[in-house]
């Protein structure tokens, strides 16, 4: 699989925790995330960063969040 960046909004709550909500992709195609249901760090070294598993429509996706920038495997 293949590391996509891309550019993510989210916010910041006030425990700290970022959450997207809005995904673009490089050819300016945009997607709504409609609901958060996980986040966790790889702990055996699967990927880098933190792994959001997302609700985009009907479908479960997940995006990677490693420092300040996010990507997703195509």
């Amino acid at each position: 699989m293949k590391r996509v960046t891309v550019q993510v909004d989210s916010e910041r709550l006030e425990s700290g925790e970022i959450v997207p909500i809005r995904i673009t992709w490089q050819d300016g195609r945009v997607w709504n995330i409609d609901r958060v249901i996980h986040s966790c760090a790889s702990l055996d070294g699967e990927y880098e960063g933190i792994r959001y598993t997302v609700y985009i429509g009907s479908a479960e996706r997940y995006i990677y969040r490693a420092g300040h920038a996010w990507y997703v495997m195509a």
